[in-house]
């Protein structure tokens, strides 16, 4: 590579760790402050424990708090145990194949788009009741049954796992080529094992090693989300996120203390949710030993085998259904229940709210663009260097690019609220750029390094073979053969942005807006026909990104048949 290059290879690892922990460490402290009292802005200029004191007075705290734990251990036990079920009982088949095929898609929908999607499929009113209600129940109105925003936060958690599966599932794809599973499945199948009693005793431990971080997100995502509670999750109280955002919110600005010491409490409960998951998977451990160790077999799995593939289907099709009802009431006219489909279409929703999204859809699309692209420059510059120098890939540095997504986004969110608010870049562009782009990073950088580390180094060693300098190698020989992979890493980076919710509200301070915080904006309204017009444009976007990720390569290969794959 030209000098240049190497100056930028070298600096790109210790600036990504900069916008991955820079923003960790620095909106910590901006909430640990004011939390502790001291924000001199808003006249305090003490230390006290006095608002944590306030905040364990606060009416329903502790039930708020407890909920979100429960939402997190039950969404993650839920969605593993599908996920681990599903691949036990079918992998290697066709149905295996196809599922992969149905699921994958679904990583790319915004949680907040799934949410809507779930709600308009299970309310009292929704689509599955209007297409029971004539020959099943013979109701002429709705049922008066809270569905949606239940105490227990059971739809929440419905929706949760409908989005955490596919995530999971794609993640244990990624792991599995990196254990001998075909040969440890047979070798279990030859000793009298079921399927999923040799999945769990002999490959399940390593396969679970390496997902553990990402098993770890998903229960910290799932503590402490703000958009699928506001839309699915109980109201009275509700969970502690969204407290923290009523009070952020709140006129009295002396309100902001008690938002701070309630971020630290949400950390808290994060962690102690994380905690309490490492006890269950020793307990998990423990049994699973004393169970092989007494030569169980299990060959009887069916029903379990079942089970985790009516979960998996479920999940699949409760998304897609969604989107297909978010479709349907986006163009609908006239819908009464217990009518199954509207008197009438038309586009009237679309041609009102269009005008009005125009700014959000812009916002929405600069932001993603810009973020992604950064994304994927560091990304390519710090796999470059690690290529060079084959330093990079240990379990320490994937640590550090999974603690942003560990570490509560409310948590550290507010701190760089405090931040931006003191720097004065609160609302501006660029900040809500960098808020997304400490998101956007790590996904493109989990996207992208296995591609980039599987490739094979041949290429380059017949390339120095024949004088092409390093630069060269990397521009005309390595990236057009990862086309492929670097325009999924890019869509994938794309979706996370368009998806971003709570660093849009709190960094854009209600003057930047996207298309997701005005879909969840309108949640609280009953307009199920603009709702449908945000959401589905919301799902709109990453689908078309993953479109032009899987058709491009083709189109620009369509001569170059080994590159068409």
């Amino acid at each position: 590579m030209t000098s240049s290059g190497v100056r930028l290879a070298r600096f790109a690892p210790p600036l990504t760790l900069a916008i991955l922990l820079g923003p960790l460490v620095f909106g910590l402290a901006g909430t640990a402050l004011p939390a502790l009292g001291y924000l001199p802005e808003l006249g305090g200029k003490h230390l006290t424990t006095g608002h944590f004191s306030t905040l364990t007075t606060v009416p329903g705290i502790a039930r708020s708090a407890g909920l979100s734990m429960l939402i997190g251990l039950v969404t993650t036990l839920i969605s593993l145990a599908a996920v681990a079920g599903f691949v036990a009982s079918d992998l290697g088949t066709h149905l295996f194949s196809r599922i992969r095929r149905l699921i994958s898609p679904l990583l790319s929908v915004p949680h907040a788009a799934a949410a809507f999607g779930l709600a308009f499929l299970i309310a009292p009113s929704g689509m599955i009741m209007r297409l029971f209600s004539p020959w099943a129940t013979g109701l002429e109105q709705p049922p008066d049954l809270l569905i949606i925003n239940d105490p227990m936060g059971l739809s929440m958690m419905a929706g949760l796992i409908a989005k955490e599966i596919p995530f999971l599932f794609l993640v244990t794809l990624a792991a599995l080529p990196q254990t001998p599973h075909a040969d440890t499945m047979r070798l279990g199948r030859s000793l009298g094992y079921g399927r999923i009693s040799a999945f769990v005793f002999l490959l399940w431990p390593s396969l679970y090693r390496q997902i553990r971080l990402a098993v770890f997100a998903v229960v910290a995502y799932a503590t402490s989300v703000v958009d699928v509670a506001l839309i699915l999750g109980p109201h009275l109280p509700p969970t502690l996120p969204v407290r923290l955002i009523e009070w952020m919110n709140d006129p009295a600005l002396e309100t902001r203390f008690l938002a701070s010491a309630g971020a630290v409490l949400q950390l808290g409960v994060t962690l102690a949710t994380l905690l309490v998951w490492v006890l269950i998977e020793r307990l998990a451990g423990f049994l699973t030993s004393l169970v092989r160790d007494r030569g169980v077999r299990l060959r009887r799995d069916l029903a379990l085998r079942l089970m985790a593939r009516a979960v998996m289907l479920a999940s699949a099709l409760a998304v897609f259904g969604g989107i297909a009802v978010l479709a349907l009431w986006s163009v609908s006219g006239l819908w009464q229940f217990p009518d199954a489909l509207p008197s009438g279409f038309t586009l009237r929703s679309w041609s009102r709210a269009l005008p009005q999204m125009t700014d959000p859809l812009v916002t929405t699309l600069l932001v993603a663009l810009l973020s992604t692209l950064i994304a994927l420059v560091l990304t390519i510059l710090c796999l470059e260097r690690e290529y060079e120098t084959g330093r990079g890939r240990g379990g320490n540095a994937l640590l550090l690019i999974y603690l942003p997504l560990i570490v509560p986004q409310i948590s550290f969110m507010f701190g760089l609220q405090v931040l931006s608010i003191w720097l004065g870049v609160d609302a501006s562009f660029g900040a809500l750029v960098l808020a997304h782009l400490v998101f956007v990073l790590p996904y493109v950088f989990l996207s992208l390094s296995d591609p980039w580390r599987a490739q094979d180094r041949r290429h380059d060693q017949i390339a120095a073979g024949l004088g092409i300098s390093r630069r060269r190698a990397l521009l005309q020989i390595r990236l057009p053969m990862l086309t492929r992979a670097i325009l999924t890493a890019a869509a994938v980076g794309f979706s996370v942005s368009v998806g971003q919710y709570l660093p849009t509200v709190l960094i854009g301070a209600g003057r930047l807006t996207t298309v997701t915080t005005e879909a969840v904006a309108l949640a609280a309204g009953g307009n199920r026909r603009v709702i449908g017009v945000y959401a589905f444009m919301q799902t709109l976007l990453p689908f078309l990104a993953f479109a032009i990720a899987m058709g491009l390569p083709g189109l620009i290969f369509r001569n170059r048949r080994g590159l068409r794959v």
